[in-house]
């Protein structure tokens, strides 16, 4: 298939719309968190501003893809339980959806949970049931991102779009299997509207055991990447975690620049970066902290919380394989080996004024 235009729900600072871009995708992104946006705006990404609640397909008539990755604070299992609790009634509401009970009551009854947070993940199937009840023209495509708590509303959402035509596939993918300098587990959903058969991306590269060489492993795939691979640093360093176990600093993971990166997250700032010898170095840098998410070395991070929305982000190399399987693609070489530097073709002249943007809906009322 060959899509339009790509609209992401919770569209953060840009992760797949970065790959999208770079594979030559329209895309228009949804976001509320004004510090995204301003980096979204700074790379030349079409952007609304706004609560994705506020809107659904109608107000995008060129989109045929759908992408999201909505919030995933309520869904954590440790604690009280509350994310068990939030997973139990997220399923309900999914059932609640697919057999299409009055709008008007699930919208009421999502506003009475524990964190309104929590609802958030239901909007991607919002989007997907109103594009094929309202419209009569269903997503050509779906992709979906999360945390892998999430998992088992993908698989609520599988069962369901089946139900609608769609091909469906989801699991756990971890991202130093797809060439991501990174150690991290996302639960991802693609799905494809017709009866093709559609899969999650086979994995490129080995993936990462501690003590373990690199050179070990299915010698059909690619050894995973390092940190030191991607970092223009001049000499071999640890990367100390700024999480302890029981608060004793010896306890603290620890990752050389040999290894892949633990999970970017929003506190890699606070990562201790020492050498070899164990002299301390400066600590990542906004673009070093990107570029192991695999962003773009010149990304324009913009606004507030930067460490946040790089820790939040998909990473675009992810993303690439992602997008491609759902649209059935052999995920091309040069992309993947072309996201070292920004801006693509298209965002530029966005940004130049040489070609209009994507359409952008009209604002609606509250």
């Amino acid at each position: 298939m060959q899509p339009v235009q790509i609209v992401d729900l919770f569209a953060g600072p840009g992760g797949l719309d970065v790959a999208a871009e770079k594979l030559g995708l329209a895309t228009v992104g949804v976001e509320w968190d004004s510090a995204a946006c301003a980096t979204r705006r700074a790379a030349g990404l079409a952007t609304i501003e706004d609560d994705v609640r506020r809107y659904g397909p109608a107000l995008f008539p060129d989109a045929d893809v759908l992408a999201g990755g909505p919030p995933c604070q309520t869904f954590t299992v440790a604690g009280s339980g509350a994310g068990r609790r939030a997973l139990d009634d997220v399923l309900a509401f999914v059932d609640r959806m697919v057999a299409r009970e009055d709008r008007e009551e699930i919208a009421k009854d999502l506003s009475k949970l524990e964190d309104e947070r929590t609802g958030l993940v239901l909007e991607p199937l919002r989007w997907a049931l109103e594009a094929i009840d309202d419209l009569d023209k269903p997503y050509r495509a779906i992709v979906l991102e999360q945390v892998p708590a999430v998992l088992p509303v993908w698989e609520a959402y599988a069962e369901a779009l089946r139900s609608e035509g769609y091909s469906v596939d989801c699991g756990l993918l971890r991202t130093e299997a797809y060439g991501v300098p990174q150690t991290r587990k996302r639960a991802v959903l693609v799905a494809r509207m017709g009866s093709e058969p559609v899969k999650l991306p086979a994995p490129t590269h080995r993936t990462y055991r501690k003590g373990i060489s690199r050179e070990s492993g299915d010698i059909s795939l690619k050894p995973w990447r390092t940190m030191g691979d991607v970092l223009n640093r001049n000499s071999p360093f640890l990367v100390i975690s700024n999480y302890g176990t029981g608060g004793d600093p010896k306890a603290r993971g620890r990752r050389g620049s040999w290894e892949p990166s633990a999970t970017v997250t929003g506190k890699i700032s606070r990562n201790r970066v020492v050498s070899v010898d164990g002299v301390e170095m400066d600590r990542f840098s906004f673009s070093e902290a990107g570029r192991l998410q695999t962003f773009p070395t010149d990304y324009p991070w913009s606004g507030r919380d930067v460490g946040q929305q790089i820790g939040n982000a998909v990473p675009p190399r992810l993303a690439a394989h992602i997008l491609c399987a759902a649209f059935g693609w052999e995920p091309p070489t040069d992309v993947l080996d072309n996201l070292g530097t920004w801006l693509p073709e298209s965002a530029t002249e966005v940004n130049r004024g040489k070609k209009s943007s994507p359409r952008m809906p009209a604002m609606t009322s509250a």
